[in-house]
């Protein structure tokens, strides 16, 4: 039986997704750097340009079908991908799923005060705005992966990126793209986020009410307790 095949969709770095080597074990892997990030040529630093890497990834490996997987903002553009390329879609999964990235309303999908400190701390502080996705992700970002992270992206893309995600971002309405997702979907809570909300959950559930949808105690790219049910849902996908 063939191995499945996954594109481990980034946020910024592939470097966050630290449970990689642990679904290499039984799947096939690729993963990637944003544009400019570590050896990626520069282009935009938009998510458009992560989309596009994400495409033309599963293009040089000649992939016709895979499941793509992303967490947090990588959750959007793994859905960006699958709406690009639904025929090459044989799931999508998304970890702190959300429908847009609003810090306001009456059901904002991003807490507006954790949203606007890393914004400040992107612009000034990069060392303290790495430290803090620690603090947000619950201690997920360990010395490791912070110094890995600094290692490959650098300040000043860091300030171009975080002005994207949630600046930007915040005009982004997912749900028109993930409708026209007809493959298996699995939502993945980050249980108690300093975040994303509980609404952003309750929000894609209500709207994506066939999807599979489980919760996890820790961010879902670092956490062993995801590449379980990562692997689970997988192997439960109906056969190529």
């Amino acid at each position: 039986m063939s191995r499945p095949r996954i594109l481990l969709v980034p946020t910024v770095t592939e470097v966050e997704w630290k449970i990689k080597p642990a679904i290499a074990e039984w799947a096939d892997v690729a993963s990637y750097d944003a544009p400019g990030v570590g050896d990626e040529p520069m282009t935009e630093p938009t998510i458009e340009a992560i989309v596009a890497r994400g495409l033309d990834e599963i293009d040089r490996r000649g992939w016709e079908r895979c499941v793509i997987v992303g967490d947090e903002i990588g959750a959007a553009q793994a859905a960006r991908i699958a709406g690009e390329r639904p025929a090459a879609v044989r799931a999508l999964v998304m970890g702190h799923p959300a429908l847009d990235f609003n810090a306001g309303g009456r059901r904002p999908t991003l807490n507006p005060e954790i949203r606007d400190v890393l914004l400040q701390l992107g612009r000034t502080d990069y060392r303290s705005y790495v430290r803090a996705l620690s603090q947000v992700t619950k201690d997920a970002y360990d010395e490791e992966l912070a110094n890995a992270y600094m290692d490959r992206v650098s300040h000043n893309l860091t300030e171009a990126y975080v002005e994207e995600f949630f600046g930007r971002a915040e005009r982004i309405d997912l749900l028109p793209t993930l409708r026209r997702v007809e493959a298996p979907i699995l939502l993945v809570e980050h249980s108690g986020c300093l975040m994303w909300t509980r609404e952003s959950f309750e929000d894609a559930i209500a709207a994506l009410p066939d999807a599979v949808r489980t919760s996890v105690d820790q961010k879902p790219s670092v956490n062993p307790a995801f590449e379980a049910v990562l692997r689970d849902f997988v192997e439960g996908l109906p056969g190529e």
